[in-house]
């Protein structure tokens, strides 16, 4: 029994480090995953808690797989898992089921092991249900579980420094950007290519239902069996009748448009030659005197540079008083793209035509080549 408990204390306390790891390197795009939860539920007012709420999350992933592995306080831990994993189940079932007007399901991925590993709702729910089983059997014999250390301060030792280190990762990549980045916009990546749709893509098909309406009864038919003049057209929908595969491009909603709506994203990314993006997504909470405005004035006087943000009037009051970025144009593109291109505010590219040779953050402008 007790070889079996250590197999399974080791099982369950590997995967919530790495569960806890994989999305301590991009605490934001849990945050972004939350908020797709509460906007589901009609919880937006929580939007603002999310980064707080991710942070937490994926440090006590950590704390506790390595609590679990060294068996410390493992009466409170064992609540603490069970608890965790009953909601985490309870999310990727709700994922699993949950399905919008056409049947489509609501989410792709739950964000258990972030964006470098996504799993479909269906592969979290399966996991969370194996994982609930392991948990289960460590708290019925949680009494059981001695420390692995028999000093206690070792004990303790690794499991603050699992907490230490857990929230030092987290600042390290809101400030400097991801460690490991998984995104559609890594450092190497052709964003014309991951903009297209990818090779062998299967479109949704579609067909129009028309809604006609006699003696108070309203029947749906297909275009090819629409009824004779006795019943009144009322209205039509768009139903989707076989869902396609691999249909998604990588990268979505990502355009480059002046402020009167003219679409540069070709152009600008079949440029030849070098040229700087500068990702400011809104200007909260920046001021004009920002050190890093001045590392993007000097790079932006000797190189193409564009600007690119989701608050087009905020960001150019931002930026009026530096006579070198004023003058640079400013466009504009979706809120969600600029999320997913820049973790942080702000973030600049280096670009290679479409290809992304270089990415730094705003802590970071005085790396840049």
């Amino acid at each position: 029994m007790n070889i079996l408990l250590t197999i399974t204390r080791w099982i369950v306390g590997l995967l919530f480090i790495f569960s806890g790891l994989v999305k301590a390197n991009d605490p934001l795009g849990l945050s972004y995953k939350m908020q797709e939860f509460f906007e589901a539920w009609g919880w937006t007012g929580l939007h603002d808690y999310t980064l707080a709420m991710s942070i937490l999350m994926n440090a006590f992933e950590i704390i506790a797989g390595v609590a679990v592995i060294v068996g410390w306080r493992m009466k409170l831990f064992s609540w603490l898992l069970l608890l965790l994993i009953l909601f985490f189940t309870f999310l990727t079932g709700y994922a699993s089921l949950a399905t919008n007007a056409d049947g489509i399901l609501k989410f792709r991925s739950c964000g258990c092991f972030g964006d470098c590993l996504p799993l479909s709702p269906n592969q979290s729910f399966l996991k969370d249900i194996i994982l609930l089983v392991l948990i289960l059997f460590i708290f019925k014999y949680r009494k059981e579980i001695k420390p692995l250390f028999r000093w206690n301060f070792l004990n303790v030792l690794k499991v603050t420094a699992s907490a230490i280190f857990a929230f030092a990762l987290q600042w390290y990549v809101l400030k400097y950007l991801p460690v490991v980045d998984c995104l559609p916009f890594k450092k190497g990546n052709n964003l014309i290519v991951n903009r297209n749709m990818p090779p062998g893509a299967i479109p949704d098909k579609y067909e129009y239902r028309f809604i006609y309406e006699k003696n108070g009864d309203k029947k749906e038919f297909p275009l090819t069996a629409l009824p004779d003049s006795t019943w009144k057209f009322a209205d039509r929908k768009q139903v989707l009748v076989q869902k396609g595969k691999n249909n998604e491009p990588k990268i979505k909603d990502f355009t480059l448009q002046t402020i009167g709506g003219e679409d540069l994203t070709e152009t600008i990314l079949n440029t030849r030659g070098g040229y700087y993006l500068l990702f400011i997504q809104n200007a909260n909470g920046l001021k004009a005197t920002d050190e890093w405005i001045a590392k993007a004035s000097a790079i932006a006087a000797k190189n193409k540079l564009y600007i690119v943000t989701g608050q087009y009037d905020a960001v150019k009051a931002l930026l009026k008083n530096d006579a070198v970025l004023s003058q640079m144009a400013l466009l504009v593109c979706d809120v969600t793209a600029i999320k997913t291109a820049a973790r942080a505010v702000p973030t600049m590219y280096k670009m290679n035509g479409p290809i992304v040779d270089g990415k730094w953050s705003g802590a970071s402008f005085g790396k840049v080549d």
